[in-house]
């Protein structure tokens, strides 16, 4: 194999060395929190275009695809391609304490923020106690 002298031979030696990443081998980063009205959601998705971002729930899981396209043109010759593309997938599953049906989304500067509401019948409520004088326990 021919080797060009200088920095971008040395280049060449380089990324020949290093394995490419692929959309397959990469997560997409999330951060989960909760309070006591709703789940939170947030997921990285830097430079991913977000007419390719899409969130479903089929059942209980919850299902975020979404595309990075490569900037390399296909004419040319990659030197390093450390950047994963292709389709990416994240499945989480729902607990049914959330209301799914209820969820508000919205995508700014790469992350895409999910907010999920905590279904009523979830939630913790006063039960009314009704009734004339106090009654004693007996065994």
């Amino acid at each position: 194999m021919l080797v060009r002298p200088g920095a971008l031979g040395d280049l060449d030696r380089l990324t020949h060395r290093l394995p490419s990443a692929t959309a397959a081998d990469n997560v997409i980063p999330a951060d989960a929190w909760r309070d006591d009205d709703a789940l939170y959601l947030q997921f990285d998705l830097p430079g991913m275009d977000r007419s390719s971002v899409e969130l479903t729930v089929e059942r209980s899981t919850l299902v975020l695809t979404a595309e990075r396209r490569s900037p390399i043109p296909s004419d040319a010759r990659p030197v390093l391609t450390e950047r994963p593309t292709g389709r990416f997938v994240r499945r989480l599953t729902l607990s049914d304490a959330l209301d799914a049906d209820a969820a508000e989304a919205a995508y700014d500067n790469g992350v895409l923020t999910l907010r999920i509401p905590v279904a009523a019948h979830a939630k913790p409520r006063k039960i009314a106690i009704s009734g004339g004088s106090p009654k004693q326990l007996t065994s």
